[in-house]
């Protein structure tokens, strides 16, 4: 009987992602995350892509509404904050991915209104829409709950997701006043 040589290739493959990440390649998408659900996006530019679109970054992942008079601007402003906290390294290694709870108003171009009102790197962050019935999972996945009034506002929790290179979630917070200093190691654990 003829012996097979078995070898563990699981640190081939990590070394492998890890190459692929830093070269701007797809990395594998394991089962448990977040970027398995199929959710096209159209971003600030008015270009179709992907809830991946970050693949191999750490990315915080958060839904608001560009109409949104109070809580939406305090989300973005605590995303920003938490960003400023990170050295710059780790900061130039983090990602950005706000969706739109409501893409019938979000059109690119207000999108783009509320990415320049906030002064954000859209080198790093991006803003985007979907498909209502994309919105729906998308806010299911993330734990946010949200439902239109019937002024046409949205009222809805303020959940901020880290999600690893793979888009594992690793930690949610939903303080807005001030940082919440599990969520902000977690955050800087992950852009190391």
């Amino acid at each position: 009987m003829r012996t097979i040589w078995k070898m563990d290739l699981t640190p081939f493959l990590l070394a492998l992602a890890v190459a692929g990440a830093a070269s701007g390649a797809v990395v594998p998408v394991p089962e448990d995350s977040l970027y398995q659900l199929a959710a096209p996006l159209t971003d600030q530019a008015g270009k179709p892509v992907r809830l991946d679109l970050y693949n191999g970054a750490p990315v915080l992942i958060t839904m608001f509404y560009g109409s949104c008079p109070h809580v939406c601007p305090m989300l973005i402003s605590t995303a920003q904050r938490y960003e400023l906290e990170l050295p710059e390294a780790s900061r130039g290694r983090l990602r950005v991915l706000l969706v739109s709870l409501d893409p019938e108003r979000d059109a690119p171009a207000k999108l783009t209104e509320v990415a320049q009102r906030h002064r954000v790197d859209l080198a790093r962050w991006t803003f985007a829409r979907a498909q209502a019935h994309d919105v729906r999972r998308l806010a299911a996945a993330l734990n946010i709950q949200y439902r239109q009034l019937p002024d046409g506002e949205f009222s809805h929790s303020t959940v901020i997701t880290l999600l690893d290179a793979q888009g594992r979630i690793v930690r949610q917070t939903s303080s807005l006043l001030r940082l919440d200093p599990d969520f902000q190691k977690a955050l800087a654990d992950a852009t190391r």
